[in-house]
């Protein structure tokens, strides 16, 4: 059996190395033949040769979506097997052994391992990653790591490459609508090396994860797609309205705070964070971040107004 892994890449010289070395360590320790294809997406760094030394072939995509990348990669591939990999993500060597076992007594046909950090990342990347370290069968997996045959991709059509951001929740979605089964494993842990270093790249990360939801609407405007950004909206709304309401009632300022404190707390309460009173106030305070942030990319994106890829690198 062989598989094909797409790496999407953009400006990820210091990354892509540790990433497809540790791709081609799974592929030996689980004895599969493993083609690996970069799709760059115009990086001015030394990604493109770095990711060609390891062994890659590197796609030339300049100026297209995140999505486009992995299907061009996807186009190009010649496994029974695709693989989706972020380029700055370290997979275990046990990886592709633990995808072949489940594949051989069938009990998934999508794998996603979670999501760690690095000890020295800052408090909020890391709590923010550990939110997402869940088991079980899930309705829709991120693409930080995907493994499935190739069949499903080509069942659902690919990623949507209209989508600027929320591509991998749209094609999980789609992959579940399909009748695929989709699994995320708490432990072994892939390793995120492109943790956000300091508040400013945090912010604008997450505005920019946020900034598709209408996009995402557009192209399927489910109860499970609607009702984060309508909340979203609702938190903002309300907090505005207790806001006036306090500077003309002189009612205490803080009580704009509370629609958004209780919905962060209801988030942290579903990700089990109360067993950890610290983590559990540090995850509000994120989620009352996201929250807004979230109400302010819907926004601008009314207005027209679209938010820019970060910068990696």
């Amino acid at each position: 059996m062989k598989i094909s892994v797409v790496i999407p890449m953009f400006n990820e010289a210091r990354h892509i190395g540790r990433t497809l070395a540790s791709i081609c360590r799974a592929a030996d320790c689980a004895d599969i033949e493993c083609e690996l294809l970069a799709a760059d997406n115009g990086s001015t760094d030394d990604g493109a040769r770095i990711a060609a030394a390891h062994g890659a072939r590197v796609l030339d995509c300049p100026g297209v979506s995140i999505g486009a990348l992995r299907n061009r990669g996807a186009d190009l591939a010649t496994g029974d097997w695709l693989a989706f990999i972020d380029a700055d993500i370290e997979v275990p060597p046990d990886w592709l052994a633990i995808w072949r076992g489940i594949h051989a007594r069938d009990e998934a046909d999508v794998l996603a391992l979670a999501c760690d950090t690095p000890a020295e990342a800052p408090w909020f990347a890391r709590v923010w990653q550990y939110r997402d370290l869940a088991v079980g069968q899930r309705d829709w997996l991120t693409t930080q790591n995907l493994c499935m045959a190739r069949s499903w991709l080509e069942r659902v059509g690919g990623f949507d490459e209209r989508l600027r951001a929320g591509e991998d929740k749209d094609f999980t979605l789609r992959l579940r609508r399909a009748g695929a089964r989709l699994l995320s494993l708490p432990a072994p842990t892939v390793m995120h090396w492109g943790y956000e270093r300091s508040w400013r790249e945090w912010l604008g990360k997450e505005y920019w994860r946020q900034s598709g939801h209408l996009q995402l609407i557009g192209a399927d405007a489910s109860l499970r797609v609607l009702r984060f950004p309508l909340l979203c909206a609702g938190v903002a709304s309300s907090s505005l309205f207790l806001l006036a309401a306090a500077l003309i009632c002189s009612l205490p300022v803080a009580l704009a705070l509370l629609p958004g404190l209780l919905a962060a707390f209801g988030f942290a309460l579903r990700q089990r964070a109360y067993r950890h009173p610290i983590f559990m106030a540090q995850l509000m305070a994120l989620h009352w971040l996201r929250l807004h942030i979230t109400a302010l990319a819907l926004l601008s994106s009314l207005l027209g107004r679209h938010a820019r890829r970060p910068e990696r690198g």
